[in-house]
């Protein structure tokens, strides 16, 4: 493979990359990746965690737990349960958070997002947030406040089946949530998160435009570092499967073929994932990794009958998933370098 054996990949050989006649070559795929994220990141694996403030939300989507369609309890989280959650995620040792919301401008806003990063502050020094698009000077108070991170995914980038997926709410708005990136480059996000919800559609379609995106972003906000995301399709409340969904064999080349085309680029790999595909994926160009992941508001600090918005597969504790990092001869990393730094 010619893409396979060049200094410089560009989005015609990631193309090469993630295609059928690539899959028999995975083995050299793999040995290339985690040859390149050796060299870049070195035996290192930045650990995170989510926490979900909020599981209301005001979109209809096919394939989510929080979806409005489904009646069952919702919670959004008071100043004294986030205080709650920050500091029993904490004593499990994580410095790197990222706060997760449904899309509910009345009640999970700006100000509630604001509110909730100046509380956890004291706890984190790197602050991530998943939530709703946001406009650019909302992105700007945000970052004022310490933020560091978003990830925004675009689910899926073909337009027809992005609107059978999100048939109601903001969030049916293709083109507010496809503009968003550019936003936050103009804010001055420190990293943006990338990716697609992979089983929406052909993987390799989906996954070639994340890269297309991607590349335009990087060239025209280059001061911004990136990251991509893997998340495959999970049982929730009302999902039906799809008949798109990638095997492990496909999420693997996907994974080496992102590594060799950008050696620079965080990628990231949720408890969505098995045990046993995790521990694999470790030493295949993974450089940030969740681990006892709760989906559900306030699932840290107390039980509750809060929605999860997905099942995840990988249960075990953050020190049994530490501790398989250090026995594949990686240094789990719970604090990376500060933003001041650089």
């Amino acid at each position: 493979m010619k893409a396979l054996n060049k200094q410089t990949v560009n989005l015609e050989d990631f193309k090469a990359l993630i295609s059928p006649a690539a899959r028999p070559h995975l083995e050299l795929l793999a040995q290339k990746s985690r040859s390149i994220t050796q060299k870049r990141f070195g035996k290192t694996i930045m650990m995170y965690i989510p926490m979900y403030l909020s599981n209301e939300c005001q979109n209809i989507c096919t394939y989510c737990g929080f979806s409005m369609e489904n009646k069952v309890p919702r919670i959004t989280l008071t100043n004294q349960q986030i205080h709650a959650e920050a500091k029993a995620i904490k004593a499990k040792g994580f410095d790197h958070i990222l706060l997760l919301t449904g899309e509910a401008n009345k009640t999970v806003g700006v100000e509630y997002i604001k509110n909730a990063i100046r509380l956890v502050r004291p706890y984190f020094s790197n602050i991530s947030i998943e939530v709703q698009p946001l406009k650019e000077d909302e992105y700007s108070s945000l970052l004022d406040e310490g933020l560091h991170t978003v990830l925004v995914y675009q689910e899926t980038y073909r337009k027809e089946t992005y609107k059978i997926h999100h048939p109601k709410g903001r969030k049916s708005n293709y083109e507010w949530r496809l503009e968003t990136p550019e936003r936050l480059g103009r804010a001055g996000a420190f990293k943006i998160g990338l990716g697609v919800l992979l089983g929406l559609e052909d993987w390799r379609t989906d996954s070639f435009m994340t890269a297309f995106h991607l590349d335009y972003l990087q060239k025209h906000f280059w001061k911004s570092k990136y990251s991509i995301s893997f998340p495959r399709l999970r049982p929730c409340e009302g999902y039906e499967h799809s008949n798109k969904i990638m095997d492990d064999r496909d999420l693997v080349q996907l994974i080496c073929a992102y590594r060799i085309f950008n050696p620079d680029l965080e990628l990231s790999l949720s408890t969505r994932e098995s045990p046993s595909f995790r521990d694999h994926a470790i030493q295949l160009g993974i450089t940030s990794i969740s681990a006892e992941s709760k989906t559900e508001p306030g699932g840290y600090a107390s039980e509750t009958n809060a929605l999860e918005q997905f099942e995840i597969d990988d249960h075990r504790s953050t020190e049994a998933i530490a501790g398989m990092i250090r026995n594949q001869g990686y240094e789990p990393v719970w604090k990376d370098w500060d933003k001041s730094y650089q």
